[in-house]
């Protein structure tokens, strides 16, 4: 079997983030940069199958050099190889474009995104990705099992969880409950030094079909100071909804 595991390369939650260039540009300066927890979940996964079945299990990431120190992380942890589309990902549509060449090339069976970058949290390239491969497609997956060409994917649904009978070649949108973060694994000495070793592949991006581009990043408003009321003044409080916070 032959699996492929989309990586973003996306800011550590703990890094402080600011804009540059009149908030038009993110900077990069000082933030630290990981595997986005939802495709990790996905690698973890890709390993389960690899370890039972003997699946061949490749990386890609869209992006630039700055991303391979994560890719790289990605082979210590035990992928085989890897694939860096030297494109800047500036939308989901390019990215998922991007994606589905590296998919047609490489004849896999299996891929496996997150369902959401931490970053921009867009929700679209997974679903997208399997539109241009005529993959079949599950999103917010939190179970996977396989035997053979079928599936048995769990996923997760407002009010509960839905459970699916499909078939490969498949794309998921991974996430938590795919594995649990108990499950996650930190590569060792042996696995790092492998993995500098382990082939790493840049190909240049198959066109330019960038169809959005960014006006302006802008932080969430500061929370507003608040006022505490007393339990026995119903009267201020009522005034208070009714004079400043126009609500009643």
């Amino acid at each position: 079997m032959n699996i492929l595991v989309c990586i973003s390369h996306v800011p550590d939650t703990t890094s402080k983030i600011n804009f540059t260039n009149g908030d038009t540009e993110f900077d990069t300066n000082g933030v630290q940069f990981v595997i986005n927890p939802n495709d990790e979940f996905g690698l973890t996964k890709a390993m389960f199958i690899k370890e039972k079945s003997g699946a061949t299990v490749t990386v890609v990431n869209v992006g630039g050099a700055d991303a391979e120190p994560t890719l790289r992380k990605a082979l210590a942890i035990g992928a085989d190889n890897a694939i860096r589309v030297n494109a800047e990902a500036k939308d989901g549509f390019f990215v998922a474009k991007q994606l589905a060449e590296v998919v047609k090339n490489g004849n896999f069976d299996l891929v496996i995104a997150g369902k959401e970058s931490l970053d921009y949290n867009g929700g679209m390239v997974p679903g997208m990705l399997a539109g241009f491969t005529n993959y079949n497609f599950v999103n917010s997956c939190t179970s996977l099992e396989l035997d053979g060409n079928n599936a048995i994917a769990v996923r997760e649904i407002d009010g509960g969880n839905e459970t699916i009978s499909t078939s490969l070649p498949l794309v998921v949108g991974g996430q938590k409950g795919l594995v649990e973060e108990s499950d996650l694994r930190i590569p060792n000495m042996r696995g790092i030094m492998m993995a500098r070793k382990k082939p790493l592949q840049v190909i240049e991006a198959a066109g330019n079909n960038v169809l959005t581009s960014t006006v302006k990043f802008e932080k969430p408003a500061a929370k507003s100071a608040v006022k505490l009321v007393s339990a026995n003044n119903i009267d201020e409080l009522v005034s208070l909804l009714h004079n400043e916070a126009k609500v009643i």
